[in-house]
């Protein structure tokens, strides 16, 4: 005879139920902190951000329309001036960014200024600069 026999080889181990699905566990454990994890921040970020919009804010909508707000008229809509004499109603959930118009506190303002100059200070020192 021309052609060898084949033989069928002798079974591997099947394996435990956990061995087979550990890739799987650790394919789902890389995706939650890197995907959903971080989604799920960002979107709490942005739920607590929309609660907190008040009259006289700047906001963005997701369209891209910038205006400021000059009335709550309920929990999901609000009246912002785009332009002069130009109002619109916007869904809460429709804004992408929030900006508050607050001033900082003469204190805070005092110490991030004293800061900044002992910072300046450091590096002129480093780099040889002029002494005021």
């Amino acid at each position: 005879m021309l052609i060898s026999p084949a033989y069928a080889q002798a079974a591997g181990g099947a394996g435990g139920g956990l061995e087979a699905f550990l890739p799987l566990i650790l394919i789902f454990i890389v995706f939650y902190f890197l995907m959903i994890r971080p989604q799920q921040k960002r979107a709490k970020e942005h739920k607590a951000m929309l609660e907190a919009v008040r009259r006289g804010d700047n906001v963005v909508t997701s369209g891209g329309i910038i205006g400021k707000v000059t009335k709550v008229d309920s929990d999901s809509e609000l009246s912002v001036e785009i332009a002069k004499d130009i109002v619109v109603k916007v869904r809460r959930e429709m804004l992408a960014q929030v900006t508050s118009k607050t001033d900082p506190v003469k204190g805070e303002e005092a110490a991030d200024k004293a800061e900044k100059t002992e910072q300046a200070g450091g590096l002129k020192k480093l780099f040889g600069g002029k002494k005021d």
